[in-house]
């Protein structure tokens, strides 16, 4: 695995290093020994995957409070899709910065998403899904979010979005955030 540090402290984008022959493709997904070399240590306590249907769909921006805060590595299994992060650790310099990065079946990349960061992501082509691997239980009373839309973010989403849930749009403003990281 090859580690690329990215503009906000902390978040890397992974690359499995795949080696292929005429067979096909191999690449590892997760390594303790190589975390360890950008200081991760957690356990890894829960395996997710998503599937979006239609193209344009926003999922986000999420994230969980508290104790329940957790470490996000996340890779795009079929599709692609732009996924992004905001800085939401009050005391950084790249405080309620973002990022986005393209992940995708094809580039076979990850992000690695520390504590106190906002994750969501824009599905690219249909039939999108994506693997998290998570470091914190899911608890519904730790989450919380930001707008997708939220203009003191001025996150710059490549397509219209189509389609965000009910509650993604009733997120808050960061500004409206009542506890930081």
């Amino acid at each position: 695995m090859r580690f690329r540090s990215l503009p906000l402290n902390g978040v890397y984008l992974i690359d499995p290093d795949p080696h292929k022959d005429d067979r096909g493709v191999f690449a590892r997904l997760f390594c303790e020994r190589e975390l360890k070399l950008i200081g991760h240590t957690r356990p890894i306590v829960q395996i997710n995957h998503s599937l979006t249907t239609q193209r344009g769909t926003i999922r986000g921006m999420h994230f969980q409070y508290g104790p329940r805060a957790e470490i996000k590595m996340v890779k795009c299994l079929a599709g692609m899709v732009f996924d992004v992060i905001v800085d939401l650790r009050k005391m950084s310099p790249t405080f309620g910065k973002w990022h986005g990065e393209e992940l995708s079946s094809d580039n076979m990349k990850m992000m690695y998403i520390p504590e106190g960061f906002a994750h969501g992501f824009q599905t690219l082509t249909e039939d999108a899904q994506l693997l998290y691997l998570h470091t914190a239980f899911y608890r519904p009373e730790c989450e919380g979010g930001v707008r997708f839309d939220d203009p003191d973010l001025s996150i710059s989403w490549p397509l219209p979005p189509v389609k965000i849930s009910g509650k993604d749009r009733n997120l808050p403003r960061i500004s409206e955030l009542k506890e930081y990281f």
